[in-house]
């Protein structure tokens, strides 16, 4: 297999390391919230904004790619493997939009402030109510592990195009070379 030496634009690559940094800091941070209460209400400082960050930074990264689509995949790449690769991607964005979406909507249940900065807060998104707190609360953290494990995929797929295949779709994400092609053409 060999991809042709396309690569996604340069705002492409910048958005997706961005939010692949964020979002594997923001796992980090809530599996610290749930092991240590001495640093509980520091990381959860942490944890609603950058996942106000993460919910708005998917919208433009949806965006961008409907206006910049990404290059083709190679073309003899196999069916099936096509295939999980769209599916990774539309399971990714869906988790990236849901899992910020249903913290959110938690707590608005609970009525407890998303505090952005100082003063600066979101308004509540659902009205008060015990059992959807405690139903979002679940759902919360099975999105972020199910996020956690399609993370986790794409980053094996991605290692397996450019270790194994040597195909051309792990340095089209990963140049450092402005431009959308080989004569750099875009960018």
């Amino acid at each position: 297999m060999t991809m042709s030496t396309l690569r996604f634009p340069l705002l492409s690559r910048l958005l997706h390391w961005l939010m692949a940094a964020m979002i594997l800091a923001m796992l980090f941070i809530g599996i610290g919230m749930v092991s240590s209460l001495a640093d509980y209400h520091w990381l959860l400082s942490i944890h609603r904004p950058l996942g106000i960050a993460i919910l708005a930074l998917v919208a433009v990264r949806l965006a961008n790619r409907l206006i910049n689509p990404p290059p083709p995949l190679p073309a003899d790449m196999p069916a099936p493997m096509r295939l999980a690769a769209h599916a990774s991607h539309v399971a990714l964005y869906a988790l990236m939009f849901a899992v910020p979406l249903v913290g959110w909507a938690m707590l608005s249940a609970a009525r407890y402030p998303v505090v952005l900065y100082g003063t600066l807060t979101l308004p509540p998104i659902l009205p008060q109510n015990a059992m959807a707190y405690a139903w979002l609360r679940e759902t919360h953290t099975v999105l972020a592990f199910a996020l956690f494990a399609v993370f986790l995929l794409h980053l094996a797929a991605a290692l397996a195009h450019g270790l194994v295949f040597r195909d051309g779709v792990l340095p089209s994400m990963a140049s450092l070379r402005a431009g959308r092609g080989p004569a750099g053409e875009r960018g």
